[in-house]
């Protein structure tokens, strides 16, 4: 948050920085107190906008692309995937690699918007102490100098050396070096009129002002164009009070010159007082100095504090705006739910209502609640407990199906088996496995899974790995005993367990044992068929009595809108394509009721069809004009791209 409020402010700066060059070149004809007034209003937003910009209520506008400028420094990690074991050839017997310490080997990543955050904020203390050491030192320097005028509006004091200064902002004075003791009276004469003019407009104190924005944007080359821009003008000012006062152009520039070339201003002084002169501007003052038809008007006193606490102003509602990525504004019902269970320390409703909104492939929402859930999950049960790991992988789930985010759901995945292997990691441990290209380092994964929760209900699934990586190392002795322990296992995960089945199958068909292949395949079928809901176990508000069919009257329902199903992970890694058949009835309500599998391709596909089909959108299909439930049959197509 630190760094998309930094990006704001950064974006806003620039805003300002365009506004004020493009009113300066409009007031290009004026004087250059006029102009100078403008960039002092710039450099006062400035400094104000980070300030304004925590302080005001938040004004969120929509603006997808600028809603998130960390997206440029997305962290792309890759977690170790851990020492290898020696493996053995026994699914019960297996050995589980060291697991690190988290607490002393987590692993380390360097975040570029924590690295730019503290460039930036750096940059701006190192400015910020560079000028207030100069104030100080030349406060110091003011206190020994000696009075040598005093019948003047301000004090002149003579210090050692340098450019003559005005200094001060309560107490303003006049500094002059030494060798000026041996000017002219002309000269004398018309370098205290500049200094005096500099005084009048209260330059010394919008010279901090400016300096201060020149340190918070340091990184800026436009606010860097602006710092010259307003020393230029400011010094065109001083010079055209020193003419309306009377003194003749030629002389005053031939004067100016000559204390250019003979004197520095004393670095030390530069952050903050107002030197008379600069080499790299003289040039151009020169020339402004000659020209006779140049505007010199002036302007009022606290002209430039007035102009500078208008530009505040202005700039305040400007400040408020956040921008807002439609994507991520959450509904005012996501709103209420994280904050009525906070209150009452429910994960439940916020983990079922995550679900909800990733089906319907509102990613943004889904993740608010499962952060919600997890900071719960933390704050009741210890950030490293079983159930904040639990909520990690949930997360990580939900990363895996959320386009984009793969990287993501590797992070939190990694995070939470460094908790500790358990029940509750066991999807996070067959993920690391499943990333991990290298069979020999993606087998102790599983083994470590398998070692988690080895009566579990995952168990056929982590054994399903355990063979098809030996079957991809050539090793099929080991891989079908681990197939057979896959499918003998006593659990009622009936999806699992045909998995295991359907993988069998491709292998014994990989040996050229077709006739085993085709028995294996038939009983995966059955196996599928046992893990889906029996009619009865259908919402009697949906009973399929009521359906009818197309045809006789019966207009058949309009798919309106859809989304496309997700590929379930294994299925993904074990490249099933092909088609699951779903019987659906559509009520009037244009959402399909009582979904159940007519022709299953397993691997997890099939629930990712029904997920997918029961957030479908249909217009009814009618009889005699009346919206009515209508049976159907949909093919849900998977292809791996």
């Amino acid at each position: 948050m630190a760094y998309e409020w930094l990006a704001g402010v950064a974006l806003k700066s620039i805003a300002i920085v365009a506004v004020a060059w493009l009113l300066a070149r409009c007031f290009a004809r004026k004087s250059a107190a006029i102009r100078h007034l403008v960039w002092t209003a710039a450099v006062g937003a400035l400094v104000a906008l980070p300030l304004l910009s925590l302080a005001i209520p938040a004004w969120r506008v929509p603006a997808p692309l600028l809603a998130n400028p960390s997206v440029v420094f997305r962290i792309l990690t890759v977690a170790d995937a851990g020492p290898v074991g020696q493996t053995s050839r026994s699914a019960r017997d297996v050995h589980v690699p060291p697991r690190r310490d988290p607490r002393s080997s987590r692993p380390t990543t360097l975040d570029p918007r924590a690295a730019v955050a503290g460039i930036w904020a750096a940059g701006a203390l190192l400015g910020l102490l560079e000028m207030l050491v100069a104030y100080l030192r030349l406060s110091r320097t003011r206190r020994a100098a000696s009075v040598v005028q005093t019948d003047t509006p301000v004090p002149v004091l003579e210090v050692p050396s340098g450019m003559p200064a005005a200094f001060g902002v309560v107490r303003p004075v006049v500094l002059l070096p030494a060798e000026a003791s041996a000017w002219s009276e002309e000269r004398r004469r018309l370098v205290l009129l500049h200094e005096f003019a500099h005084v009048r407009r209260s330059d010394p104190a919008t010279h901090l002002l400016a300096r201060t924005a020149l340190c918070l944007y340091w990184w800026n080359p436009l606010v860097w164009l602006a710092w010259r821009e307003f020393l230029k003008e400011r010094e065109r000012a001083a010079d055209d009070l020193v003419l309306n006062a009377g003194a003749r152009a030629s002389d005053y520039a031939g004067h100016l010159l000559e204390i250019a070339r003979t004197l520095q201003p004393a670095p030390a002084s530069a952050g903050a007082a107002v030197a008379m002169a600069r080499r790299s501007q003289l040039e151009g003052r020169l020339l402004m100095i000659l020209d006779s038809n140049v505007n010199r008007k002036a302007a009022a006193r606290m002209a430039p504090f007035a102009t500078a606490a208008l530009a505040v102003v202005l700039v305040a509602p400007f400040a408020a705006v956040r921008a807002q990525d439609p994507a991520q504004t959450l509904p005012p019902e996501v709103e209420a739910t994280i904050r009525a269970a906070t209150t009452q320390k429910n994960t439940d409703v916020l983990d079922q209502s995550a679900e909800v909104f990733a089906r319907q492939h509102k990613f943004a929402e889904a993740q608010k609640l499962l952060e919600a859930s997890l900071q719960i999950r933390g704050e009741t049960s210890g950030f490293a407990s079983a159930s904040y790991a639990a909520g990690l992988v949930k997360l990580g789930d939900l990363a895996m199906r959320w386009p984009g985010h793969r990287k993501d759901a590797q992070s939190l995945y990694q995070r939470a088996v460094d908790l500790g292997d358990r029940p509750e990691v066991v999807q996070a441990l067959l993920y690391l496995g499943m990333a991990t290209q290298d069979a020999e380092q993606a087998f102790p994964w599983f083994q470590r899974a398998l070692n988690a929760d080895f009566n579990g209900p995952n168990a056929p699934r982590v054994l399903m790995w355990m063979a098809v990586d030996r079957q991809r190392e050539g090793r099929s002795v080991e891989a079908e005993q681990l197939f057979n322990d896959a499918i003998i296992k006593q659990v009622s995960n009936f999806t699992a367990t045909g998995n295991a089945m359907e993988a069998y199958a491709r292998f014994l068909q990989e040996q050229g044992r077709q006739s085993e292949a085709e028995a294996m395949h038939a009983r995966a079928v059955e196996a599928w068929k046992a893990a889906s809901p029996a009619p009865s176990a259908r919402p009697a508000a949906t009973q399929s009595t009521l359906a009818v069919r197309v045809g006789g009257g019966v207009t058949a329902p309009l798919l309106i809108w859809k989304i496309e199903p997700d590929y379930s992970e294994d299925a993904r890694a074990m490249k099933i394509q092909g088609t699951s058949v779903l019987y659906v009835e559509v009520g009037p309500d244009g959402l399909a009721h009582n979904v159940r599998v007519v022709k299953s391709l397993g691997f997890g596909l099939d629930q990712k069809a029904m997920d997918a089909v029961q957030v479908w959108k249909f217009q009814p299909g009618t009889k005699a004009g009346q919206p009515v439930t209508v049976a159907a049959t949909i093919e849900v197509n998977f292809k791996l791209l």
